[in-house]
């Protein structure tokens, strides 16, 4: 999506309020003992509650209102009867519409104390993502982001996963301008002013590529390795990246 008029832009940023804000309630609410299942209730309720739809399930029949990922699941990850427990890394991917407007966002929690390692990865993969937003602006090429996020990755250790993609949102879930790398590549696209995206790095401490778990939809760290991803929808400027998926 681009936006070209005012009343696009309030709708965007209404739908990513709402996106924002059950991510950080579903975030204060998880607790050990608690399932996948429950927290992924939770934030279904308060969708409801604001008016929004899950995008997940309305676009591709996804079993949950949000993705719910923990441990060696990096994304997808299906709510059920998985109970959560202290030290766990938990991802919860939260996408919705209203209005006909979508937003998408997304973050690696810490469920209690973890590895110093693992808290470490944390505070870089949300840097990764700090890093490929500050190089949306308009008229700036899309290979920047990754080239910036590609840089930081090496630079500290870590590797990228590599099919899993920021992308074009706004109208749906998933939009042109499609997969956009969050890794070094030869995109010749520029950002256009108004552009709709994601940025979402998946930085990891080794894994390379997303797998297919049985189910059909949870993904996995190919090689298996601790994987985190933070995600803002954000909408392109001539000063620079307008992110909307934040709370308030």
């Amino acid at each position: 999506m681009t936006i070209t008029h005012e009343d696009e832009l309030d709708g965007l940023k209404e739908i990513g309020r709402i996106v924002a804000n059950t991510l950080q309630r579903m975030s204060q609410a998880m607790e050990p003992g608690m399932t996948t299942r429950e927290l992924d209730d939770l934030g279904r309720q308060w969708l409801e509650t604001e008016g929004a739809q899950s995008a997940p399930q309305a676009v591709y029949d996804f079993p949950g209102a949000t993705c719910i990922s923990v441990n060696e699941e990096i994304a997808h990850g299906i709510p059920g009867d998985r109970v959560l427990a202290l030290g766990d890394l938990v991802n919860i991917d939260v996408s919705a519409s209203k209005n006909g407007f979508f937003a998408d966002t997304g973050a690696t929690f810490r469920l209690g104390q973890v590895k110093p390692s693992l808290d470490r990865l944390c505070r870089d993969g949300q840097k990764a993502m700090q890093i490929g937003i500050a190089q949306v602006r308009a008229d700036r090429p899309l290979a920047g982001i990754g080239k910036a996020v590609g840089q930081f990755a090496s630079k500290r250790g870590y590797t990228l996963i590599r099919n899993l993609a920021s992308h074009g949102v706004g109208r749906s879930l998933h939009e042109y301008p499609e997969e956009i790398a969050t890794w070094p590549n030869r995109d010749r696209r520029r950002i256009n002013r108004g552009l709709v995206l994601t940025v979402e790095p998946f930085l990891s401490k080794g894994g390379l590529w997303a797998a297919d778990g049985a189910d059909g939809w949870t993904l996995y760290a190919e090689p298996a390795a601790p994987t985190v991803q933070y995600e803002h929808t954000v909408v392109a400027t001539d000063r620079g990246a307008m992110v909307v998926t934040l709370p308030g």
